[in-house]
């Protein structure tokens, strides 16, 4: 059962990039609560998709399937959210072997929050939601439902999350001005 958010966290176009992302709890496919805040500590990864079996839902979660070794190196936290039942959701997570928790949301209560496009209905977009380990929302990007982000676009929001990319480019930086140096 989801949890009512409160509007005041967002805009007419959904919550902003650098807002605390409101806690909410729903069941995943093996009936068990999985909550926002339980995961705290954690860059989390919210893959908000219209619906189990279609054309371009199925092939964004397989490509994370596919792709898991590089997503599970980030180490984030990373769901799937749809307004099917968690007996449809484990259904297709079984038949597609996926390796995350994919999460049911009927009443599309907080889909209709995070996903909140300023022009298209709910029904019509999917949403890439990144919560840095702090539970500031990092990357919103919601798109019409026949668009999916690239992997390598997801994988690299949540390494910003994590502060990695300024490190490394830090490091890059570094060793450059060495070299330079010792030349």
């Amino acid at each position: 059962m989801a949890e009512t958010i409160c509007d005041e966290y967002s805009t007419n176009e959904g919550p902003a990039v650098g807002m605390c992302a409101p806690d909410f709890s729903l069941l995943s496919e093996d009936d068990r609560t999985w909550r926002l805040s339980d995961h705290d500590g954690k860059v989390r990864v919210l893959l908000f998709y219209p619906q189990n079996e279609t054309l371009v839902c199925t092939r964004q979660l397989c490509s994370v399937r596919d792709n898991w070794k590089d997503y599970l190196e980030t180490k984030a936290e990373i769901v799937g959210v749809s307004p099917s039942t968690s007996e449809e959701n484990l259904e297709f997570s079984q038949r597609r072997q996926l390796p995350i928790p994919l999460l049911a949301d009927p009443g599309r209560v907080i889909t209709s929050f995070y996903g909140r496009h300023w022009l298209f209905p709910i029904q019509l977009t999917r949403a890439i939601v990144v919560i840095d380990a702090g539970g500031k929302i990092r990357s919103r990007r919601v798109m019409l439902r026949a668009f999916r982000p690239s992997d390598a676009d997801i994988i690299t929001s949540i390494y910003e999350a994590r502060g990695d990319v300024l490190q490394a480019k830090y490091q890059t930086l570094t060793s450059r001005f060495r070299r330079l140096k010792s030349n």
